[in-house]
């Protein structure tokens, strides 16, 4: 690294024995990482790390530190919260530098909200560490603005995962009410939503949403394995299914979509410069 970089991080806060880090890795792309979760990698003894951090990341982190995979991947077996929050607080009290790594933003349905408080509660000295959550990231590699003057005034942020499948009565039951999200008339963005997206789409269509609205998928945002599917609310599902496309994977809907096809047919190699760049190895 050059010294400028070295002095940065010098500067950078301590990662003391006994404290936890928790830091977001970004939505994959090396060039993501932000300098305060770099310092904590290079401190770090020990690395708890979910299923979606980069190996490109990991590798930046000091040859003896510890990895811990800690992922929870949806349909998939994963190791249970409550045993990765014990883990943590185990780590700490045992003297341990630690970093919890995970990917995104650790608040952005990344449970670090859940493990703080698990911290705190046991009196564990922590710190948040912010990465560029995926479904921003996934919006701009992707050529759709999250915000753009005249089209939308709001996001919404939301999980698909918990969504059920399509009740006796032909409607979703669940905690989000997805009706109400579509009569805000703003774009989503979905996190977690590919296995429930036909369930969804229809409680969104059946609330008046339209079903020629723009919709989008991004598979493995800001990675060599990225995929951008553009469709219609109605076509999600089936180009979904149709396209194999793998988790994980941001859903849109909304008119930001169709920005997309406005800036490519202004200047066609968009397509390629708006991918991710990586460093080099």
């Amino acid at each position: 690294m050059t010294e400028p970089l070295e002095a940065l991080l010098a500067r950078a806060p301590r990662l003391a024995p006994g404290h936890v880090w928790l830091a977001g890795a970004g939505p994959g792309d090396v060039g993501l990482l932000t300098l305060a979760c770099l310092s904590g990698l290079r401190q770090a003894e020990v690395i708890v790390h979910d299923a979606l951090v980069a190996p490109a990341i990991l590798d930046l982190a000091q040859p003896e530190t510890v990895l811990v995979f800690a992922g929870k991947r949806g349909g998939r077996p994963s190791v249970e919260q409550a045993d990765i929050s014990a883990e943590l607080v185990r780590l700490a009290r045992a003297g341990r530098r630690v970093l919890r790594l995970k990917g995104g933003d650790p608040h952005i349905f990344g449970r670090g909200g859940e493990e703080v408080l698990a911290l705190a509660e046991q009196g564990i000295p922590f710190r948040v560490i912010p990465g560029i959550t995926s479904g921003l990231a996934a919006l701009t590699v992707a050529l759709m603005p999250a915000t753009l003057r005249g089209v939308n005034q709001a996001l919404v942020l939301a999980t698909g995962h918990d969504a059920p499948e399509i009740s006796r009565d032909g409607l979703v039951a669940g905690a989000l009410d997805w009706a109400s999200v579509a009569r805000l008339g703003q774009p989503v963005v979905l996190y977690m939503a590919v296995t429930h997206i036909v369930a969804i789409a229809d409680q969104l269509m059946a609330a008046g949403l339209a079903p020629d609205t723009p919709a989008a998928a991004i598979g493995s945002a800001t990675t060599p394995a990225q995929r951008i599917l553009v469709c219609s609310l109605a076509t999600l599902g089936e180009t979904l299914a149709a396209a194999g496309l793998a988790t994980p994977a941001i859903v849109v809907i909304g008119a930001i979509v169709a920005t997309r096809a406005r800036l490519l047919a202004l200047l066609p190699q968009l397509e390629q410069e708006a991918m991710p760049w990586q460093l080099p190895g």
